[in-house]
């Protein structure tokens, strides 16, 4: 008989968050899988909690995902951990949990805490659509263009940021999308937990008066632009689409739908610049 996987979410900081169900499940499981056994052990400890551990972290993860295989496929249960918050959210675990899929693997969620909800809820920007692109490129080059690709974008934007990046991407950001309202939470739930709320040049003034430590969650507001400049913008990939073969007002419509645009207003538009 095969075992179970279980995706437990743990405390982003403060340990006491964390349920009573991930509680009683790490109790109960054979094995502990954990992106870094030392950092758990203290989760764990607090909790009187001994089990197997084995490490499971990102540049060892598909070698130690076949590990961990073997042992679910022998019957023993397995609990997946990261480090803080829920497993294969911007830490090691997707490369486990397909494999489990593909084994046909019972995979249970026992979920918790995530940074990127967390600093979502209390930004002050809309929830009711949102788009989380955890880490961007290190490099300035890749990063510009990622955000320049996000730049019609109309849902909310979550990134994570390291502390020695925080002040060049969002030096980007302005230069990208300025004049967006932009929340910045900094070490939620941990002593240090921080939040600044405004447009960029005040949250870096703020961010540049205290000291730039701990984990970042950056909350952008999404595009908001309206008419013309916006029409502009999506040009031309309906001429893209045309040259792809689309006829006219098929690519008006696919384009004008992913934007929230006007048909007749993109189509007039798309006239007239080709006659121009």
């Amino acid at each position: 008989m095969k075992g179970q996987l279980y995706i437990v979410s743990t405390p982003i900081g403060n340990l006491e968050d964390i349920t009573l169900r991930a509680l009683r499940i790490l109790k109960e499981v054979d094995i502990i899988a954990a992106e870094d056994t030392r950092h758990s052990l203290k989760l764990l400890n607090h909790y009187g909690i001994s089990k197997p551990m084995v490490s499971y972290w990102k540049e060892k993860e598909q070698v130690r995902s076949d590990e961990i295989m073997r042992k679910l496929l022998s019957g023993r249960s397995v609990a997946l951990i990261s480090d803080a918050g829920t497993p294969g959210i911007s830490d090691p675990g997707s490369v486990l949990i397909q494999k489990a899929i593909e084994e046909n693997i019972q995979i249970i969620p026992v979920p918790g805490p995530a940074a990127f909800v967390s600093a979502l809820s209390l930004s002050g920007l809309p929830t009711d659509e949102f788009t989380f692109l955890g880490f961007l490129p290190a490099g300035k080059t890749r990063r510009l263009k990622v955000l320049k690709e996000l730049i019609l974008e109309r849902r909310t934007l979550i990134f994570y940021e390291a502390p020695h990046r925080i002040i060049e991407t969002l030096t980007d950001m302005e230069s990208v999308f300025t004049g967006r309202k932009v929340a910045v939470a900094k070490e939620i739930t941990k002593i240090h937990e921080e939040i600044v709320r405004g447009p960029v040049p005040e949250i870096m003034a703020a961010l540049n008066k205290s000291k730039i430590a701990g984990e970042y969650v950056i909350v952008l507001e999404g595009n908001k632009e309206e008419g013309k400049h916006m029409i502009d913008d999506v040009l031309p990939e309906v001429f893209s689409l045309m040259r792809r073969g689309l006829g006219r007002k098929e690519a008006v419509r696919r384009v004008s739908e992913i934007y929230g645009l006007s048909k007749k207003g993109l189509y007039d538009r798309s006239l007239k610049d080709e006659i121009a």
